[in-house]
């Protein structure tokens, strides 16, 4: 039976997918695999038995990746599971930039008498403009900047995209109406809104700073539906007050956001929808079972993607997280074929430091097979599933 401990609250139809083989733990002793979402990870003692965490999201800052990266802990997050609620989100924000909306209904609630006498001498101090015909940059093209910017040119604006590790699925699936360039500055300079849609890295961390912003068109809208630490809050400040920037939407309140001049600050709601979480959860959860039953490697941040299919009825799976370093794979080899086994299939992937090797073996003892690997210097974590 393999323990999960749930950090937070998952969606049901996700935890309903789980076989008679996994029992839910409320607690993280003797776990195998764990499912979270926002919970701070960082702190927290984990289990020795612990075999890979599944983020029920795409971010993974509350999750310490490297430092299970180097205990050979995969960590699967959900990228595009929550896409559509947070495009839905980010045009709800671009019409919010551009209509007084909130204004408008906050002035409504003060009035009493003739009300509707009072609306339309009043309406005017309101007035905003339409988003058709006017340029949105999308910077960061993965799952959710990519049905951003299709959405955005659906409804007939003029659409700049830019990422450079823009990925062959991204191109694939991004429509024929969205500009793509290579060059940022050019789209900071002619776009009235940019909304950005990166991971948190050292290199993206206060991307909207006064640099950034300088070179962007003025009296521009800014919208951070990624994490709020992309932007230099200090920055955006004073841009808001100088006009510089017109308006400044995030999904982010903070002590800073919440007291800036033109910052509309909703409570990250981005994938706060139901079936954004039916979603995460069930692809959360589809990762770590296959992971746990296979040994397959799906969307894992710290680790190569690598699959060998469903296991075979009659043979062991050994699988070997090891270090990056040349004739890794002739050794495996070598120590199953000295112990007289044949292997059926096998792969091989590597992510930097970190390499991922999987063997099916036509063996029912695999005792002498493991032993002989575990002595192979790089090898970090021989497992075997039957």
């Amino acid at each position: 039976m393999k323990k999960i401990h749930c950090l937070n609250p998952i969606s049901k139809k996700g935890l309903a997918l789980l076989s008679a083989d996994y029992t839910l733990s409320d607690s993280l002793e003797d776990a195998e695999g764990i499912l979270v979402r926002s919970a701070d990870m960082h702190e927290r003692q984990l289990p020795k038995s612990l075999l890979a965490v599944a983020r029920a999201g795409a971010g993974v800052n509350n999750i310490p990746c490297d430092e299970l990266a180097a205990k050979a802990i995969p960590v699967f997050n959900t990228p595009g599971a929550n896409a559509n609620g947070v495009k839905e989100l980010v045009l709800a924000g671009l019409l919010l930039a551009s209509r007084d909306i909130i204004g408008g209904i906050a002035w409504a609630k003060t009035l009493s008498g003739d009300v509707a006498k009072q609306v339309e001498k009043g309406k005017k101090q309101f007035a905003g403009c339409e988003i058709r015909g006017k340029s949105l940059g999308v910077i960061g093209l993965g799952a959710i900047g990519v049905e951003v910017a299709n959405a955005a040119a659906d409804l007939g604006m003029n659409v700049y995209g830019y990422d450079p590790f823009l990925s062959v699925m991204g191109a694939l699936h991004m429509s024929n109406f969205v500009h793509y360039t290579e060059k940022l500055d050019e789209l900071l300079a002619c776009c009235d809104y940019v909304t950005i849609h990166v991971p948190l890295l050292p290199d993206t961390r206060g991307f909207f700073g006064e640099e950034t912003i300088a070179k962007m068109k003025d009296g521009a809208v800014v919208l951070n539906f990624a994490r709020n630490e992309l932007t230099d809050n200090d920055a955006m400040a004073a841009a808001l007050a100088s006009g510089k920037i017109r308006t400044y939407i995030c999904d982010f309140p903070n002590e800073t956001t919440i007291t800036m001049q033109n910052c509309i600050a909703l409570p990250h709601l981005g994938a706060s929808t139901e079936e954004s979480e039916d979603n995460c959860a069930v692809m959360a959860v589809n990762e770590l079972m296959d992971y746990l039953e296979n040994g397959n490697i799906r969307n894992a941040v710290n680790m190569p993607d690598c699959d060998l299919g469903p296991r075979i009825k009659g043979e062991k799976r050994i699988t070997i997280f090891h270090k990056n370093i040349p004739n890794m794979i002739s050794q495996f080899t070598s120590a199953v074929a000295s112990c007289g086994v044949n292997i059926s299939h096998m792969t091989n992937k590597s992510k930097g430091q970190i390499a991922y090797t999987m063997l099916d073996v036509e063996a029912e003892d695999t005792a002498a097979i493991v032993e002989n690997l575990k002595q192979i210097p790089g090898a970090v974590r021989v497992r075997v599933l039957d």
